[in-house]
C-alpha cells in the first residue's frame, strides 16, 4: 500500500473578509470527502471528482452553484479531469445549468471519443446521462457582478485595462477556480478543476480550466497539478504540464509548485496565480503569488486535515 494524498484549492485571488471562514470550511469538507473516497479504496480519479463536486455545491466558490457571471450576465462554466494512469482526460466548457460540470467532464472522458466538448451539445450529453441541472446564479454573485460592471464602465478596475474599452476583466474575485489533485494507494494520480470563469469575462471566453496542460495535468510518471488564477497566464505558460515536467525531472511537488509561480512572476508580470500539486511519491505542493489561496490537504502519513487561506499557513 502506497501513500495516499489529497490536496484541494478553492481559488486564488482576494477572498473578501465575510467569505474567509466559509472558504476555509469548504476546502476542508472537500478534502475530507476526497480522502474518504481514497480510504474506501477508491481511485485518485474518484477522489478528485468527489472533492470538486463538494466545492461545486458550495456557493462560496466560483464553480457550479455560485459561478460568476459574464459581462452580459450569463453563466458559462468550464471543468476538466485527468487520469494520470492512462493520460485519459475529459473537459467541458460554456455550460450554463449543470450542477456538477466536473462529472460531465468525466463522462466526456469515459463515454465519448473526445477530450473536450463545449457549448450546447455538452449540455445535451449531460441530459443523456441524466445529470442534475441547477440555476448557478446566487444573490451574492449577482451583487458582485453589478458592482464590478459599474466599475468597469467607469474605468476603475486595476487589471486588464483593455476591457474598459470593451468593459474590463477583473481578477479580484470572492474565489476563483476550484480544483483537486490526489494520489491513491495504488500509486495512481489524478487532477480535476472547475470554474465559472472570470467575473465580467466576454461571452465565449474559455480560460485555462478545461485546457489539459494548462488548468490541470496528471501523469503517474510525474504527479498531478491543478491551477487557479488568471487563466490567460496559465495558458501562456502551459503551467500545469510545466510543473508536472519539473516533478518528472526530479523536483518534489512543493519545489515544482514554487518554481511554477516563479515563472508567473518572471514572465507574466506577477499576475495572480496559484497551484496545487502532488508528486508520484504522494508529497503535496502548494504555491501562489495571489493575496489569498484557500486550500486543504490530507495525507495517509498523519490523517489530519490541514488547511489555510495562504500558504504556508
Amino acid at each position: 500500500m502506497q501513500k495516499a494524498t489529497i490536496v484541494v484549492h478553492g481559488g486564488a485571488g482576494r477572498i473578501r473578509p465575510e467569505f474567509r471562514e466559509k472558504a476555509l470550511k469548504g476546502v476542508k469538507r472537500a478534502a475530507e470527502a476526497g480522502f474518504d473516497t481514497l480510504k474506501r479504496g477508491g481511485s485518485a480519479l474518484d477522489a478528485v471528482e468527489e472533492a470538486v463536486k463538494v466545492l461545486e455545491d458550495d456557493p462560496t466558490f466560483n464553480a457550479g452553484i455560485g459561478s460568476t457571471l459574464t459581462v452580459n450576465g450569463k453563466i458559462e462554466m468550464d471543468a476538466s479531469i485527468m487520469d494520470g494512469k492512462t493520460l485519459n482526460a475529459g473537459a467541458v466548457a460554456m455550460v450554463s445549468n449543470i450542477r456538477h460540470p466536473v462529472t460531465l467532464a468525466r463522462i466526456i472522458m469515459e463515454k465519448t471519443d473526445h477530450v473536450f466538448i463545449a457549448g450546447s451539445f455538452a449540455e445535451t450529453i449531460a441530459e443523456l446521462f441524466n445529470l442534475e441541472r441547477c440555476n448557478p446564479i446566487t444573490e451574492d454573485r449577482l451583487k458582485i457582478w453589478k458592482e464590478y460592471k459599474t466599475k468597469a464602465i467607469e474605468g476603475t478596475y486595476p487589471y486588464l485595462p483593455k476591457l474598459t474599452d470593451l468593459i474590463k476583466l477583473l481578477p479580484e474575485l470572492i474565489a476563483d477556480t476550484v480544483g483537486a489533485v490526489a494520489r491513491d494507494q495504488d500509486g495512481n494520480v489524478a487532477a480535476a478543476t472547475s470554474t465559472g470563469g472570470l467575473t465580467l469575462k466576454l461571452p465565449g471566453r474559455i480560460g485555462d480550466t478545461p485546457l489539459i496542460g494548462c488548468g490541470n495535468y496528471a501523469d503517474n510518471d510525474a504527479g498531478a497539478v491543478s491551477a487557479t488564477g488568471i487563466g490567460e497566464v496559465a495558458i501562456r505558460l502551459v503551467i500545469a504540464k510545466t510543473i508536472c515536467d519539473f516533478m518528472k525531472n526530479g523536483l518534489i511537488a512543493q519545489k515544482a509548485a514554487e518554481k511554477g509561480i516563479e515563472l508567473v512572476i518572471q514572465k507574466q508580470n506577477n499576475l495572480p496565480m496559484g497551484v496545487i500539486a502532488v508528486d508520484k511519491y504522494g508529497n503535496p505542493g502548494i504555491a501562489h503569488n495571489s493575496e489569498s489561496l484557500s486550500w486543504a490537504m490530507i495525507t495517509s502519513d498523519n490523517l489530519k486535515t490541514i488547511a489555510g487561506l495562504k500558504y504556508p499557513p
